[in-house]
């Protein structure tokens, strides 16, 4: 029997919280996050959008730790996928984001692209 990867549930679940709070209230989420109000639809449409991804890839991943099954890598490649294009997104628009949306919008993307990409390389080698 495997054994479950706590790095991979640890990051799963924090992933798929933090989708959850976007489907379920997109707006107090953008002001968690951002620190920023927001009425446009929009913004709301792809918050959400945003939300079924990381509830996705972080459910999924969580399973996969939990089961220790020999998908981790690839959801864990997932999620790195994921926080490399909010990087890259967070990158094109630095200057119109606020000090708050920069710091932890564009510094958050790119500590999860490393933890996607160090977990999944960990994963390999287990």
């Amino acid at each position: 029997m495997t054994t479950p990867d706590l790095l991979a549930i640890g990051a799963g679940a924090i992933r798929l919280a933090s989708g959850a709070s976007f489907l379920i209230a997109p707006e107090a989420a953008n002001r968690l996050w951002a620190d920023e109000r927001t009425d446009d639809p929009t913004a709301a449409l792809l918050l959400r959008s945003m939300g079924y991804r990381d509830a996705l890839v972080g459910g999924m991943l969580l399973r996969a730790g939990w089961t220790g099954s020999g998908t981790v890598p690839g959801w864990f490649l997932a999620s790195a996928g994921a926080d490399l294009a909010d990087l890259v997104g967070g990158l094109a628009n630095h200057e119109r984001l606020s000090e708050r949306s920069r710091t932890v919008g564009v510094y958050g993307a790119a500590a999860g692209v490393a933890i996607g990409v160090l977990g999944a390389w960990r994963a390999r080698r287990r």
